[in-house]
């Protein structure tokens, strides 16, 4: 039997109900595999904060260092800013352990729809870059000056990812842009997509701006593959896609260190959903995805694809599904007619 050691941070709002049904079909499938998971839980949130200010303690990242990987429901709450839930846990994991590819399948599971493409996201830099400030404060004059940040370091290994993906699926990437707006990092980014793909003889290449590329995804989803983009552009598109595949709440992440010097961290696309939390309706298949994705990082894609089949085959032969897709089932009804599949 392989043994795991997963570091659980439940979160906030829904993300207490759907690690529950993700730990549920990680136990059942680690039963069938011969898999022993054990699990770490942290109480970092945002509940957390308002009581110690902070979301997480100071040598926080030394206390999940040595996990073999990290799973996180959800963080964010009405009365703690975005910005404070954000960088006070989420951001800090992902540069800390340079998880430096934000990984998002999208993926329509009943078989009904050809939806099958990966949005592959810069995670460490670009837009989301913690240089510029505030200036004049409170003042007719106030002013605040962000600055993105484009390293060549750091768009070639993401963009040498996507492209090793590329290669495996269909040999088809599209790179999102904004080279006609964006004088200087968009430029930049473009060429060295060009550079990197022009040693690759097996894949094309189509690039595209961003505000088309939105488009185009909505209205003809099935024309997609790989797609690489940067920080923000790849937050966009991903939870976009994820809408056009039916619901955000179906939509797995992964923020992985493809080096495993450092502990990849897991995490379903919908965030802490804090209207329906309590509520029991919130759909696990997100968070449930995303424990597949981590078996398979852990090198376990027996159980992996065991999951994915257990969640196609409830979507294809029943009406089972959650109040965002338009049914009336309880996280625990579909949790539980997953297992049953599995």
């Amino acid at each position: 039997m392989r043994s795991h050691r997963i570091a659980m941070i439940p979160g906030d709002g829904i993300g207490t109900e759907v690690c529950g049904a993700a730990r549920a079909v990680l136990d059942a499938v680690g039963r069938k595999h011969a898999l022993g998971l054990t699990y770490d839980e942290f109480d970092w949130s945002c509940a957390r904060y308002l009581a110690e200010g902070a979301m997480m303690p100071g040598d926080g990242l030394d206390r999940v260092r040595h996990h073999d990987a990290i799973f996180l429901g959800a963080v964010g709450a009405p009365g703690v800013p975005d910005h404070v839930s954000l960088w006070g846990l989420l951001i800090p994991i992902r540069r800390g352990f340079q998880q430096y590819v934000n990984l998002r399948p999208i993926k329509v599971l009943d078989g009904q729809r050809e939806i099958d493409l990966v949005v592959v996201r810069e995670n460490v830099e670009g837009e989301y870059s913690e240089i510029g400030g505030r200036l004049y404060q409170g003042t007719p004059a106030e002013m605040a000056v962000q600055e993105a940040v484009f390293t060549r370091s750091g768009v070639t290994r993401i963009v040498d990812y996507a492209l090793d993906l590329a290669e495996r699926r269909t040999g088809r990437l599209t790179s999102a842009t904004k080279s006609n707006g964006i004088i200087h990092t968009m430029p930049f980014w473009d060429e060295i997509v060009a550079e990197r793909v022009a040693q690759r003889s097996g894949v094309t290449l189509q690039s595209e701006h961003i505000d088309a590329l939105c488009a185009k995804l909505v209205l003809d989803p099935a024309r997609f593959d790989v797609i690489v983009a940067s920080n923000l552009f790849g937050d966009i598109l991903s939870d976009l896609a994820a809408a056009v595949a039916g619901s955000i709440g179906l939509a797995p992440a992964a923020n992985i260190d493809p080096t495993r010097a450092h502990p990849s961290m897991f995490e379903p696309v919908h965030g802490s959903a804090p209207d329906i939390a309590g509520r029991g309706i919130a759909n696990p298949v997100g968070a449930i995805w995303t424990a597949a994705m981590m078996l398979d990082h852990l090198g376990h894609p027996e159980a992996a694809a065991a999951i994915l089949e257990a969640i196609s085959h409830v979507f294809a032969t029943t009406s089972m599904r959650t109040p965002d897709l338009g049914g009336t089932a309880t996280t625990v009804d579909l949790t539980h007619a997953i297992l049953e599949a599995l």
